[in-house]
Order: structure tokens, then sequence, then C-alpha cells
């Protein structure tokens, strides 16, 4: 017990403890913030997958576009809806679902 005593007492092992405790609660770089920087840097790290993905896939659209005039009439037709002047364009869309009300939804008590 007197040991404990004594590392307390001690100005040196108060000073290390205390300069810990600071790094780890209080410095601007504290284990919260780090914690942060580590969340928001997988999250850039995943972003940054999905956008090279994403220009690998256009690249591939533009070189097919240059090259294949089939493909860019299909393209035209699918993206901005053009037709050639003796078609007609028919859009079909989902119908949206419709929410049904209960008996007991319809209810008001106040």
């Amino acid at each position: 017990m007197k040991k404990v005593i004594d590392l307390f007492r001690n100005k040196y092992f108060l000073v290390t403890i205390s300069f810990v405790i600071w790094m780890l609660f209080f410095d601007r770089n504290d284990l919260f913030s780090q914690y942060e920087y580590r969340q928001q840097l997988n999250k850039l790290k995943t972003e940054r997958e999905f956008y090279a993905k994403e220009t690998n896939l256009v690249r591939r659209e533009i070189k097919d576009l240059s090259t294949n005039q089939a493909t860019v009439e299909k393209f035209a037709r699918e993206r901005y809806l053009m037709k050639k002047p003796d078609e007609d364009i028919f859009v079909i869309l989902p119908e949206e679902k419709k929410e049904e009300k209960s008996f007991f939804s319809s209810l008001k008590f106040w």
C-alpha cells in the first residue's frame, strides 16, 4: 500500500498520467476525433471506389458511342426519348402503390 501512495506522490508519475489523460480526452486529436476521422476515411475510400467504377463505365460508354452508330441511336432513344419522324413513342410508368387505410386509422378519438 505504501508503494501505491509513494507512486502517487511522485511528480513524474503524476505529470505522465496527466499528460496521457490530456492526450486521450482533451487534445485536438483525442480518441473520439481519431475515431471520427477513421470513419470518414473509410467512407471516402468507398466513395472513391464507387466513382472509379462509374468513371470506367462512362469511359466504356463513350468509347462505344464514338465507334458504333447503332449504340448512339439506342442511347438517344433510351436516355433522351428521341425518335424517328415516322415513329410513335409510348412511355410506360409503373403505378404507384396506394396506401390502403384500415378501419382503425380512419377513426378519430379527439
